[in-house]
């Protein structure tokens, strides 16, 4: 099955914040998702939980999800959007630099990478993305987060504080 440029009925396109806006919704996102997670232990309820509050808090969220580390690669696991890749191995794309480097990266443009190493288009519509390594109380990689948007640009220093923080309260300092 090959991806599609058509925008899929049950998607909105993504609508880009100002500094000000994208940190007031940051802000109240975090506040639900530690409301919800208070005292949670399980990993994919914390993911999926993650998934729907942020994609609900922030417009320019299309495609929301987490690759776990499964036999030294990464494995699809909980999100919300269109179909994502089911495997990424650690040499290949955004996700798998993320993993092996375990530092967050942010992609202005999607499409000025590398199609197939530096980036896989699982969906051609995602023009910008960051991608967060998440940590277990042990310190060990888990899993990535992986955030695209329609629009390029999308994520900044805003985006990569906010999650990092979140990501490290809910997996990390369990």
């Amino acid at each position: 099955m090959s991806a599609s440029a058509v925008m899929p009925y049950f998607i909105k396109p993504s609508v880009n914040l100002e500094a000000a806006d994208k940190q007031a919704a940051y802000e109240e996102a975090v506040v639900a998702i530690n409301a919800n997670l208070e005292s949670e232990t399980n990993n994919i309820l914390k993911m999926a939980t993650i998934n729907c509050i942020l994609k609900t808090f922030l417009p320019y969220y299309y495609w929301v999800g987490f690759y776990m580390v499964q036999n030294e690669r990464l494995e699809v696991g909980p999100y919300q959007g269109t179909l994502g890749c089911l495997h990424i191995d650690f040499s290949r794309g955004v996700c798998g630099r993320a993993a092996r480097e375990e530092k967050t990266q942010i992609v202005p443009d999607c499409h000025a990478l590398v199609q197939g190493a530096e980036h896989i288009a699982c969906d051609p519509n995602s023009q910008s993305e960051i991608v967060v390594p998440v940590f277990g109380p042990q310190g060990q990689l888990i899993a990535v987060f992986d955030v695209d948007s329609t629009l390029k640009n999308s994520f900044d220093e805003i985006d990569q504080k906010f999650l990092e923080a979140m990501l490290d309260q809910h997996f990390t300092l369990v």
